[in-house]
Order: structure tokens, then C-alpha cells, then sequence
């Protein structure tokens, strides 16, 4: 599942990123194997907030779709 497809206060670990963004999100601090909490999500399902690293981090629909994900 990708992380659009992601239910808010659930844990997740990150399997792959494809896509365009792929250097700019793993800056972020969204790498392989790393585990996120998605906080919330805006009334029209984007942008969302997630928690990684200890820090909250806001994302579009087109990161989100390019991050693959996995149930903790």
C-alpha cells in the first residue's frame, strides 16, 4: 500500500520510494526500513502529517503516492 492509503494513528514502515522525488523525500528523513506514525490527514485526504525521526513532516499527495508502505 502506499502511504495515501494510510489509516491516521497507525504505525507503518516504509519499504520502498519510487518516483521522481525519490533524493528529495529520503533527505527528508523518509528512508527503507524507517517506521512513521501518520498523525492526521486534511478533510480531502492531503496533505498529510506523520510523525518520523521524532519530528512532524507535512506531505503532498504526490510524495505520499511514491512512498510504499507496510502495517508495523
Amino acid at each position: 500500500m502506499t502511504l495515501s492509503e494510510a489509516i491516521p494513528t497507525t504505525t507503518y514502515r516504509v519499504i520502498k520510494i519510487d518516483g521522481k522525488d525519490l533524493v528529495r523525500i529520503m533527505e527528508m528523513g523518509i528512508t527503507p526500513h524507517s517506521e512513521l506514525q501518520v498523525i492526521r490527514k486534511a478533510p480531502l485526504g492531503y496533505p498529510i502529517e506523520i510523525k518520523i525521526r521524532g519530528y512532524l513532516l507535512s506531505l503532498r499527495k504526490e510524495e505520499c503516492e511514491a512512498i510504499e508502505v507496510e502495517l508495523k
